[in-house]
């Protein structure tokens, strides 16, 4: 009979569970964990769990004249959640209908779950509105189960009816009610866990959205980005395969003849690759505007990075200088892909670099500065592994081969479209394939200066413009030196 019983008010534990945890995703119960109850949901907790309460009774197990059940979970969560007048209300609400079903213990049972409600509201004031854990609340409801049954052999008569009815069901009622508050807390516990890391979960979301509002922030975005000057014209975009990301791009005015573009990706993904970008941009710009090489603007930087590197991060960089009289370009490579020179007339040719060493993994490298000039119309694309590398749902490469058709098949057109179509091609490759790294690219077309054709076309730099470039520095001819990791070698 104690076993039947058990089980009778478990399978009745189990219906309120199932109701209890869709309501535990209801508003109601975000205010509850947020601690921010109205008096309407305190209204809609007393109206519900009364109605539990009468379940609980509905649902019991007709035993000796009397009902187990587990008429008193209904009150004693009203009370732990919503306090003292919630757990009275509640608790009238099942006492009064339990009264009415008449039977020897109907006084006895409906003051128990009068007092459960009431026990249980003082409970949370104590606790100052905190929900019990799991353990805390099943001894409490042990203990509400106990008064019950004391108070069923205290006022019942006859005592021995009373104590055979008591021996009879104290083991179902306690374990059943116990094993109903056990689950509630549970399901309560884990919900605040639940918005707790929804609340993290959003805070950092947050952080990310700024910090890609302000790396986003430090890099040129207002195309053209140098509408009075109709020697050349430049678009780039980024990508980040994440909130925030390690590419970046960048180009600058040294003087009032020479423009400096850089484009660059750092190892790894995140917030630590894109505050190392964020240095490595801005130590590149600094170190340029001082009006060096683009092999001296990469080797301080990389000096620079290689110090205090305890992560071992480091960027591949390309790094060039564009004099918009002649359509020269000096450059430096520090491990980058090798930009394309890109024609008119459909030529895409990748430019002869040596790919050198990569910036701030290693102190004290040298890197090589080399030359090449673009002739009225050319187009040096710039781009880094995110495209080329860009996967398909089938973890294929997109490749530079087909990044070359698109250049081939994009000749001719303005910068902006050029880099759009590219962009547009590597989306349907991957067709839904969630992306695996920045994808970043920079195009600088030259047109040249209509006073200068006369000089450019015979393929040679005025006079002057030689003598400047030699001052400083940057015509090094074949004579770059490089340090490795072996040593020095002339080249």
């Amino acid at each position: 009979m104690v076993i039947d019983t058990l089980v009778g008010l478990i399978r009745t534990v189990s219906v309120v569970a199932v109701v209890v945890y869709i309501l535990t995703r209801s508003r109601v119960y975000n205010a509850v964990i947020e601690n921010r109850m109205t008096r309407r949901h305190k209204a809609l907790i007393i109206i519900l769990f009364g109605l539990f309460s009468i379940y609980g009774t509905v649902g019991g197990v007709e035993i000796l004249g009397a009902i187990a059940n587990i008429r008193d979970l209904g009150p004693v969560i009203a009370g732990l959640v919503a306090g003292p007048l919630a757990g009275f209300l509640t608790g009238l609400i099942g006492a009064v209908y339990r009264y009415f079903q008449g039977g020897f213990t109907a006084v006895s049972c409906s003051l128990s779950t009068l007092l459960a409600g009431v026990l249980a509201g003082l409970f949370c004031l104590i606790r100052k509105n905190r929900f019990p854990g799991v353990k805390t609340a099943m001894i409490f409801m042990a203990g509400i189960e106990l008064l019950h049954m004391g108070l069923t052999l205290l006022i019942p008569r006859p005592f021995e009816q009373a104590l055979k009815l008591v021996k009879t069901i104290i083991i179902p009622m306690v374990g059943a009610n116990v094993m109903g508050i056990g689950l509630f807390a549970f399901m309560m516990q884990n919900l605040k866990r639940e918005k707790a890391v929804e609340s993290a979960r959003n805070m950092i979301r947050g952080e990310l959205k700024a910090a890609h509002e302000i790396q986003m922030g430090i890099l040129p975005k207002i195309f053209p980005p140098f509408p009075d000057r109709p020697e050349f014209d430049l678009y780039a975009m980024i990508e980040p395969a994440r909130e925030v990301g390690g590419d970046f791009y960048d180009f600058f005015f040294m003087d009032k003849e020479h423009l400096c573009f850089v484009i660059g990706d750092v190892s790894g993904k995140g917030v630590p690759a894109s505050l190392f970008m964020a240095v490595a941009k801005t130590l590149i710009k600094t170190r340029a505007l001082t009006g060096v090489s683009p092999d001296q603007i990469l080797g301080a930087v990389n000096d620079e990075l290689s110090q205090d590197n305890p992560s071992a991060m480091f960027a591949t960089v390309f790094c060039g200088v564009l004099n918009i009289c002649t359509g020269d370009v000096f450059y430096a490579n520090g491990g980058h892909n090798p930009p394309y020179i890109v024609t008119l007339d459909g030529r895409v040719t990748a430019l002869a670099t040596d790919p050198g060493p990569m910036v701030g993994a290693l102190d004290g490298i040298t890197y090589r500065c080399d030359r090449t000039r673009l002739g009225p119309g050319d187009s040096i694309f710039l781009y880094t592994d995110g495209v080329s590398e860009a996967m398909d749902k089938s973890e294929s490469f997109f490749t530079t081969s087909r990044l070359e058709e698109g250049l081939i098949g994009l000749a001719g057109k303005p910068v902006r479209e050029t880099i759009g179509g590219i962009v547009e091609r590597v989306v349907s490759f991957c067709d839904g394939a969630e992306q695996s790294d920045d994808i970043t690219l920079l195009m600088l077309r030259y047109y040249g200066r209509s006073e200068r054709r006369k000089d450019m076309s015979r393929g040679v730099a005025p006079k002057e413009e030689m003598t400047g470039l030699v001052q400083q520095g940057w015509v090094k001819g074949r004579c770059c030196e490089i340090m490795t990791k072996r040593g020095r070698r002339h080249v």
